[in-house]
């Protein structure tokens, strides 16, 4: 299923999630100016599961580790894979952003874009392959609409072979959908011994929702305060 858009208008101005939205469109179209080189970046920038894991093994997060929890955030492998994670973004940061504040949903983006690396990390602690993407973290943007505006209208286009039906989907089911999927890829990805089956970090993504999900209360609150 792919969004189109939804019925829940900000209030305000949603400059944050602009701003990581052209953050990571700049930090993309750097990776295409290295050529031969954005391999070496990648491994640089991307959390590599094994490094993370023998980090925590020793009781504390080196630096290098513990920072490519977020700059994993901004790199991205492909025109598709920035693009799906992009819009996604567009279209559900905005109102989560209203709610939360620009200054706390930066700060809630990050940390559920590094709690759903950790569970990535947890799945496939032996894996050299370096994680990267914001999809962790607009898990976690996702899981907090999911909270928010369950009675929300999604415009969503539905791949249907030689067919693309356009629906309106209650947020709560599109969502809800979406997290059930990636919980089920993840644990089928588990059986067959690989946590990021096709390239794709599953757990991540679930840990994400979930992650966002459990925060949005705290956020909430000191919201209020």
């Amino acid at each position: 299923m792919i969004p189109l858009r939804d019925t829940v208008r900000s209030k305000t101005v949603p400059f944050v999630n602009y701003a990581l939205i052209t953050l990571c469109g700049a930090v993309f179209l750097y990776e295409l100016s290295l050529g031969v080189k954005v391999a070496h970046f990648i491994r640089m920038t991307g959390v590599t599961p094994s490094d993370v894991s023998a980090s925590l093994l020793q009781g504390h997060m080196a630096m290098r580790p513990a920072l490519t929890l977020v700059s994993s955030m901004f790199v991205h492998g492909g025109w598709m894979h920035l693009l799906g994670n992009m819009l996604y973004l567009y279209i559900f940061g905005d109102n989560v952003e209203d709610r939360l504040g620009h200054g706390a949903y930066l700060v809630f983006y990050i940390l559920c874009g590094a709690g759903s690396a950790l569970v990535q990390v947890y799945a496939q602690q032996n894996s050299s392959a370096p994680l990267i993407g914001a999809s962790g973290a607009i898990s976690g943007i996702l899981g907090a609409y999911f909270l928010l505006y369950p009675r929300a209208r999604v415009l969503t286009l539905i791949p249907l072979f030689v067919f693309f039906p356009v629906v309106d989907v209650p947020a709560f089911l599109f969502l809800g959908f979406w997290f059930i999927l990636q919980f089920i890829q993840g644990v089928l990805a588990a059986a067959g011994g690989d946590a990021a089956v096709g390239g794709v970090a599953w757990w991540a993504h679930a840990g994400g929702f979930v992650a966002g999900a459990v925060l949005l209360p705290v956020f909430l609150l000191f919201r209020k305060l």
